[in-house]
């Protein structure tokens, strides 16, 4: 602890003459931009001092500036996020709502893993789900549409295709395969990705869309997305364990989650990014 105070008390005299300080998240630390006399400079602040570096310092988590360099490029840029590769501003979610100790790396893939809100506000009795609301809150905004074809969820850093129905119904191998080969030039994609980068959502990820609020479709309401289909399946890579002839899937109508046999047909949404 002696250690870390005195990293406070340089950051402090180094800060004091700074008129803009820009706090981003990194994998093995968080990335400080500091304008000292109009010159950026960078600074790492190692895991376990940003929480009362942001405090000591009064500092808020900003848009990425311009640095004079980028630590491979995790930082200063535009594009970071909750899998640290999205928006800066999301940095004290990483602390303060998503579970993982002020002494453990914000993006460390050894922290807690937070189970977020279902997102419903409706209370039918005392204790239950609607009333006491509890799990990691929805950023806000909870989607970022980026222009070329996909959406982040701003929750759990996941890129999602924009079109929830390019591929209209396909049977379970099919849609593996219609995923995985998805690239910059279809569904409207301006993305830049190649086939190989896109994949078949698990169950876990399908179910992280939802909103349990909302009906027809189950999703966040004001959600950017095109051609949701509300009746009828959404295919998820993860096979039935009791019957391997059958998938999860789920029914976008109200979130119900099923299983369906493979041969099926079923929706296609393909999703990337991740750990």
């Amino acid at each position: 602890m002696s250690i870390v105070m005195s990293f406070y008390a340089s950051l402090k005299t180094l800060v004091a003459t700074s008129s803009t300080i820009h706090v981003l998240p990194v994998k093995w630390g968080i990335g400080a931009c500091i304008n000292l006399e109009g010159v950026m400079k960078n600074l790492i602040v190692f895991p376990g001092i940003f929480h009362a570096f942001q405090l000591a310092f009064n500092t808020s988590a900003v848009s990425a500036p311009q640095c004079d360099f980028d630590y491979q490029n995790t930082i200063c840029t535009s594009d970071l996020d909750l899998d640290c590769d999205s928006d800066a501003d999301d940095v004290t979610i990483f602390i303060d709502g998503f579970g993982r100790s002020q002494f453990n790396m914000p993006c460390s893939p050894n922290g807690p893993a937070p189970v977020e809100k279902t997102g419903q506000t409706t209370s039918w009795a005392t204790g239950d789900d609607g009333d006491i609301e509890k799990g990691a809150p929805w950023p806000n905004p909870r989607f970022n549409d980026r222009g070329n074809g996909t959406v982040v969820d701003n929750l759990t850093g996941l890129t999602w295709l924009k079109d929830a129905n390019c591929f209209g119904q396909r049977t379970w191998n099919e849609a593996l395969s219609d995923a995985s080969g998805l690239a910059d030039g279809n569904c409207e994609l301006t993305d830049g990705s190649n086939a190989g980068d896109w994949r078949l959502p698990n169950r876990f990820e399908l179910e992280s869309l939802l909103d349990l609020q909302n009906i027809n479709p189950a999703l966040p309401s004001g959600h950017p997305f095109n051609n949701v289909v509300s009746l009828n399946y959404y295919c998820s890579s993860t096979t039935h364990r009791n019957n391997n002839s059958f998938a999860w899937a789920l029914y976008m109508f109200d979130g119900l989650i099923g299983n369906i046999s493979k041969g099926v047909d079923c929706e296609v949404w393909p999703v990337r990014g991740g750990h």
